[in-house]
């Protein structure tokens, strides 16, 4: 606290003494601001705290009104607003490399949360370095996810950056021991509050994706209702007509995108994208229910709708299997559950992420043409494709013809493969059959030996 003492004269007599009590700042922070009550309220309790608070607000393509939660960081003092609009790179570095490595954690979950934290983190950094801020902050809960995939970002981008995390905070989690709190403290600091009632469960959205977690939906044996859903239509509402697109890729990315009915087209990567959401929003593509394994060694129910990404997907793994070498695919394959994970888990901007980057793009090269894809009913599948690349022969796959390959090579390829299941063979037949017998494998050729063994 720093004291000032003005003093005024008037004919050699004080006129007057007043105190000005100046709290020092203890610094900027760039805080992570949505415009919601919590992050309000954060907002508020950085200022006491002695912060100078600069707020910064991502457009990774959710709907929000952007203009108004400018105005309302205004209104409650932050010293800065940054509306940051961070879809198109979004699509581009974060949402295309993961089409290319098929991105799919625990064999479901196509990333769309896991892969907007990198990116919103990234330009968080780059404001605070702007500003010269020493300190970053954000509103994730102390037991998801989001709190490690921004601070390992921000940690990984800018090492000396100091991070203030207030559901993690003992002081703040004091004051605010639940909503309630936070309403009480909203209407003392002349925070808008919440309109309308609050949903059910929590949403956070994208551009790419949906997710509905907690609240009524923590109960796994119970299913959402129909009218929660809102990047795919009601199912009553599903088109009794297919709709047939056509994607092209170039390097194993997505380059233009049309459809065969209404011959729309797209070669904008966002725009691009966002058609073939509007897409699968009208077809119903792209919902999933699942109960996952969360970094922090929760396991957590989410549902999730990913309308664009699921065509998407299944375009690309279609154009691979007609232009990308067996095992090249097959060390792919290898690497994407890894990748997979390591996004989830908040590692984007790490060494083993960039070198699996680096190995999934080799492996990406020349993968051309275009897939058709058609849409009905909540599903999608790949019906046709060509590549100028193609590693498919129409004259040596054809049961037709023999050009190219002679069928007699077989019998020598199948009697080369046979060389160690004969000798397997060989060791079993002469192996004691009542260690056999006591062995805990019973399947197999085990079964088989002691099933002819009964027979002779």
């Amino acid at each position: 606290i720093r004291v000032r003492l003005f003093v005024g004269w008037t004919g050699g007599e004080v006129r007057g003494l007043r105190f000005s009590l100046l709290r020092m700042s203890r610094g900027k922070v760039v805080l992570a601001y949505s415009g919601g009550l919590d992050t309000s309220v954060i907002l508020k309790w950085l200022q006491e705290q002695g912060y100078d608070v600069i707020c910064y607000i991502a457009d990774v393509g959710q709907d929000d009104d952007f203009a108004k939660a400018e105005a309302k960081a205004k209104a409650l003092g932050a010293a800065a607003v940054y509306v940051e609009d961070l879809k198109k790179e979004f699509v581009t570095d974060f949402i295309f490399p993961a089409v290319q490595s098929n991105a799919l954690y625990e064999g479901r979950y196509l990333l769309g949360t896991s892969l907007a934290r990198p990116c919103i983190a990234r330009r968080q950094v780059q404001i605070a370095a702007k500003e010269g801020a020493e300190f970053v902050s954000h509103g994730a809960t102390g037991k998801g996810n989001d709190q490690v995939r921004f601070e390992l970002t921000f940690y990984a981008l800018a090492p000396h950056i100091k991070v203030i995390a207030p559901w993690r905070d003992n002081a703040f989690l004091t004051q605010f021991q639940g909503r309630t709190d936070l309403l009480n403290y909203a209407r003392t600091n002349g925070i808008e509050m919440p309109s309308g009632d609050k949903p059910p469960f929590s949403m956070d959205e994208n551009l790419m994706h949906i997710s509905y977690e907690s609240g009524s939906l923590e109960d796994p044996k119970v299913a959402p209702e129909e009218d929660m859903y809102t990047k795919t239509e009601h199912y009553k509402n599903w088109p009794d007509v297919p709709e047939m697109v056509r994607i092209e890729f170039r390097d194993g990315m997505p380059v233009k995108v049309t459809s065969k009915e209404t011959k729309e087209s797209h070669d904008d990567p966002l725009e691009l994208f966002l058609f073939l959401n509007r897409i699968a929003k009208k077809h119903g593509i792209g919902r999933i229910d699942i109960v996952e394994n969360r970094f922090v060694g929760i396991k957590s129910r989410g549902v999730y709708e990913t309308p664009g990404m699921t065509i998407l997907r299944c375009a690309h793994l279609d154009i691979e299997g007609i232009a990308m070498d067996r095992e090249v695919m097959r060390l792919r394959d290898m690497m994407t559950p890894k990748f997979s994970e390591l996004v989830y888990n908040g590692f984007w901007f790490s060494p083993e992420s960039d070198f699996l980057l680096a190995a999934i793009e080799k492996s990406q090269e020349l993968i051309d043409g275009w897939v058709e894809v058609v849409c009905f009913k909540g599903s999608c599948m790949a019906v046709a494709r060509d590549s100028p690349s193609s590693l498919y022969s129409e004259k040596i796959a054809s049961m037709e013809s023999t050009e190219g390959y002679d069928p007699s090579d077989a019998d020598g390829f199948i009697r080369i493969n046979a060389i160690r299941l004969r000798a397997h063979r060989e060791i079993l037949m002469s192996t004691d059959r009542r260690r056999l017998e006591d062995a805990p494998m019973k399947l197999g050729t085990y079964s088989a030996l002691l099933e002819g063994d009964k027979k002779d």
